[in-house]
């Protein structure tokens, strides 16, 4: 038969109309005539691009009723059994892609799972993957079987996260959103496709003038403002001792919460935190016991707390009794409870560091350990190298933590301490075809279920004791986030994480412990209710593991681990209510990596990100304090508010002493301009804090830039917004189940205080004409590398909607983009290219937007950092191979933020001197120690080059 007529179909094929009427017409009953088996005659070819008329849903549904979808099936093996040569390929995609579209519809799907479509396609697929030149047939294979595995409900009780929160008075958690936005700038989207992700974000730009130059009424009563005086002490200190008197009288009416803490040996001596597996009868009688549990808040009627006037007589009270701390600490005493249970579970320690020890150590008639030398000679073996972290004090600050879990474990890094590795790593090169070999190997556990154990080994919703011949599991410590772990097969695992508290959404942080591993042995882990629709683990980035045995050995560190990792769409499935009713259905998507670990039997701990926890925040706080120069450094820790779920909150004044009491230098020192600094806001984003914590370092130090800075600038600075949500494994949200970044425009006092007080605060610097120079609010960005800020602008976004700007009417200065410019310049991973000054409807209520437009704040700014690696600069390295170079991003460690926020502080120095009247002397100050020019060039000459590895 002579098929060569029916190419004169093929440009109607494409027409929606034309196909469907020639579908009615019996087109595709003639075309599955003159297709037969296989064959070396090549009319096929011209009947198989016409079966593309199924691309029509109306032909797809008639395919399949008149079992056309059958007939594919086998005319499919046919070929793919007698082409042996290959010859056919194309033959064999195009049966494939006419499969692929008539199970575009659920009664195609239906019918190919019941034809045995997907062992059909398995078995096919395995015998072309020896082949390259296979490749698009086994692509387009794979594509339809992961259309068509069977939908499936996440194996968990349900969706909505294992712990909640009553909220105060007649509040309750809002029902899951129908969108999510996953970062201050980042939504949803398809990032494959740039032309829709442009499109849409133009969609969202704000155009209307009026409401991007108008500035909101206040939204409390405008003599509540006065209470935040109390937070600008600096305002009214003259450093006389007389002061004081006034300034408690001032606080009284002032919302706060127990004054700043510094970590006594008394306060460590009864301690309500343990290692893993010591029970509360091994502790004996804990006297803080309620204090620590589900927090028990009582919401005032009022909308605010009140600060305590006898905060300073406390503080100085506590500094007196902590004086000699260090010396008069005994680690022994103050941490045999933490240590009990890690000695009686790793064998493997007792063996290795203390066999002398080991006989010495019995179960006392009470069950507890006497084992006080030993952790001696633990602590002992603690080097004390960890610039700016002490064991002892994190103990102490996590016996004051509320959550709601009520924790009763130290997760061993947080406790022992984080040393930056003295390499980093580059983003990690993927494998060709490995998520296509992943997706099969799921599709494999359906059809060849033989060897498949489906056994739950850890829940949080039951927790019964761990199973035997496996991994253990755990993640019940402070910002952990493991909800179940079911084992697949002897050396896979398919984890499930916690949704945020109060929420049925938000999974993308998780950190656990992992134990009872053997060595050299290629885990396989898959965490599959992830939501992002892609993600930087495509794109070369780790994960990040922390061995506790390699800690004792003297690597403390975590470090970027995993191998085979890949991230895509799975087959489960969530139904939640969409806004406006009905029922929105949400996918999924499985994030997989194999890990071999370092040692048998470890201790290891596994996270999304470098984990930097609310009591990892508090004590660093108090070393800082402690390490300061008073006589240079002015600091004041205060409580901005207690958090929902009772945890203070602390604002942080840092600038520099007056130089003298002198009339002048005062008037200087309190004349400084204002930098608001916060950070935390999304407790998933664990990189903002360790940029958070480089600034502060770089603030309180004895740098010269520094001490200079501190002469020009009052740091407001609040470094964690969301305690609540980091201490409790969120990624996002609050307790209140809300994203506070998206609450600044009508802040609750109740559900979000954090929020309020801070908004609270910037109003009253703007009233009282201090409104800040710079804000900028410190935040991570999961699928965008580089370091970057994000500003407002009224022209570049009205520019970008294409809307005509009337350069008279419309005036602005573009003040706003001298920092970016200048950080570009100083700090190798920061990308000004990378930068955006939109203006979008759906951040009008982030902090950046509320402060820009109600404060009236030019330099408004969102800093986002990556978790993976850079494109442009000194992190981006050139990789020598055999054959040729390849530029690769290496992958940003902790040291790497850490310089992030102090060259933050460095350009906030440089656009002092750039944008503001100076005095000579300061200008004198700043020429001996830094040539802006020369240091400007250096750094962009630097930045264009690449190193090689």
């Amino acid at each position: 038969m002579n098929c060569q007529p029916l190419t004169a179909f093929f440009p109607f094929i494409a027409i929606v109309t034309t196909g469907t009427m020639l579908g009615i017409n019996g087109a595709m009953e003639l075309l599955f005539k003159v297709i037969t088996p296989y064959s070396k005659r090549h009319y096929e070819r011209p009947a198989t691009e016409f079966l593309m008329l199924d691309k029509d849903l109306s032909n797809s549904r008639r395919a399949v009723n008149r079992g056309y979808l059958g007939e594919l099936l086998r005319l499919y093996q046919d070929w793919h059994r007698n082409d042996v040569s290959n010859n056919y390929i194309y033959i064999r995609r195009g049966l494939l892609l006419c499969l692929k579209y008539i199970t575009n519809i659920q009664l195609g799907r239906e019918t190919f799972l019941g034809s045995r479509g997907m062992e059909i396609l398995f078995t096919s697929v395995q015998d072309c993957l020896s082949c390259k030149n296979l490749d698009p047939i086994i692509t387009t294979a794979t594509h339809i079987l992961r259309k068509c595995y069977p939908k499936e409900h996440l194996p968990v009780v349900t969706v909505r996260s294992s712990y909640s929160f009553p909220l105060p008075g007649n509040a309750s958690a809002e029902p899951p959103c129908d969108s999510e936005s996953e970062g201050e700038e980042e939504d949803e989207k398809d990032w494959d496709n740039e032309d829709v992700e442009s499109k849409e974000e133009d969609c969202d730009l704000e155009t209307d003038v009026n409401k991007l130059r108008s500035r909101p009424a206040l939204d409390r009563p405008e003599q509540e403002l006065e209470k935040y005086e109390a937070l600008c002490a600096e305002l009214f200190q003259n450093f006389q001792s007389e002061e004081k008197k006034s300034l408690e009288d001032r606080t009284e009416s002032l919302p706060s919460a127990p004054s700043h803490f510094i970590p006594s040996a008394t306060s460590v001596k009864h301690p309500n935190c343990r290692w893993r597996n010591q029970s509360v009868t091994e502790m004996g009688p804990d006297p803080g016991e309620q204090d620590f549990k589900v927090p028990l808040q009582s919401w005032r009627k009022k909308e605010e707390c009140i600060w305590d006037k006898n905060d300073e007589n406390r503080d100085i009270a506590e500094k007196a009794q902590d004086k000699d701390f260090c010396e008069e600490e005994d680690p022994a005493r103050s941490h045999v409870f933490a240590l009990c249970s890690l000695l009686k579970d790793a064998t493997w320690y007792k063996k290795v560091f203390y066999p002398h020890c080991e006989a010495s150590i019995n179960p006392s008639p009470e069950g507890r350990l006497e084992s006080s030398d030993m952790v001696r000679n633990l602590l002992e073996k603690h080097q004390g190298d960890i610039p700016f972290h002490s064991p002892c004090f994190y103990a102490a600050r996590a016996k004051c933590v509320k959550s709601i879990p009520g924790y009763r474990e130290l997760a061993f890094p947080d406790f022992w301490g984080h040393q930056p590795p003295p390499y980093s790593k580059p983003v990690l090169e993927r494998k060709h075809g490995l998520q296509r070999d992943k997706v099969l190997d799921d599709v494999r556990r359906l059809i060849q279920p033989g060897d498949v154990i489906g056994r739950t080994v850890f829940d949080l919703d039951d927790p019964s004791p761990a199973a035997p011949g496996c991994l253990t599991f755990f993640s019940k410590f402070e910002s952990g986030n493991l909800r179940k772990a079911i084992q697949v097969r002897e050396f896979e695992y398919d984890l499930i994480m916690n949704a945020d508290v109060n929420s049925s959404q938000h999974h993308q942080w998780f950190y656990f412990e992992v134990r009872d591993m053997k060595s050299a042995v290629p885990y396989r882990f898959n965490i599959i209710n992830c939501e992002k629709l892609n993600s930087q683990f495509n794109y070369g980035m780790q994960l990040v593991m922390y061995s506790v045995r390699e800690a004792l050995q003297g690597r403390p560190r975590w470090t970027r681990a995993g191998q085979e990792i890949c991230y895509y769409k799975n087959h489960y499935r969530c139904r939640s209510a969409a806004a406006g009713g009905g029922v929105r259905r949400r996918f999924y998507y499985t994030l997989t990596f194999s890990i071999k670990f370092p040692h048998k039997d470890d201790v290891c701990y596994l996270a999304y990100h470098y984990p930097y926890t609310y009591s990892t925040m508090m004590s660093h706080l108090d070393i800082l304090e402690q390490n300061r120069n008073p006589k240079k450094v002015y600091w004041r820790q205060q409580t901005l508010c207690q958090t929902l779920g009772g945890n203070p909150c602390p604002l942080l004044t840092i600038t520099a002493m007056p130089e003298s009491k002198n009339r002048d230098h005062l008037e200087q020192f309190c004349n400084r301009p204002y930098v608001f600094l916060t950070a935390r806001v999304h407790p998933g984003e664990s990189n903002a804090s360790w940029v958070m914590k480089g600034t502060l370092e770089f603030l309180v130090s004895s740098d010269p830039i520094a001490e200079l800075l501190r002469k020009c600038f009052i740091f407001k600075i609040v470094p964690m917004l969301n305690p609540d949500g980091v201490i409790n494994g969120n990624l996002r949200c609050s307790l209140s189940g809300d994203d506070l970044n998206r609450q600044w425009l009508t802040p609750s006092s109740q559900l979000h205080p954090t929020i309020y007080h801070a908004k609270g605060l910037l109003y009253y610097l703007s009233s009282i004409g201090r409104a800040p120079l710079v804000f900028c609010d410190y935040h991570g960005h999961s699928q965008k590398k580089n370091v970057f800020l994000y500003g407002c602008s009224i022209k570049e976004t009205l520019w970008q909607a294409g809307c005509m700007v009337d350069t008279a009417v419309v005036t602005e200065d573009v003040g706003y983009r001298t920092l970016p410019k200048i950080l570009d310049k100083v700090a190798p991973a920061f990308v000004m290219n990378s930068c955006s000054f939109l203006v979008e409807k759906s951040r009008a209520s982030t902090a950046r937007v509320v402060v820009w437009k109600e404060m009236g704040v030019l330099r408004s700014y969102t800093m986002e950092s990556t978790y993976c690696s850079c494109s442009h600069g000194l992190y981006r390295v050139r990789i020598m191979k055999p054959c040729a170079s390849l530029h690769q991003g290496l992958q940003l460690g902790t040291q790497e933020l850490e310089e992030m926020g102090s060259k933050f502080c460095l350009g906030l120095l440089i656009l002092h001197l750039k944008s503001l009247p100076c005095s000579k002397e300061l200008m004198a100050q700043a020429a001996l120690l830094l040539d802006l020019e020369e240091e400007i060039t250096d750094r962009a000459q630097r930045s264009k080059e690449d190193l090689v590895m």
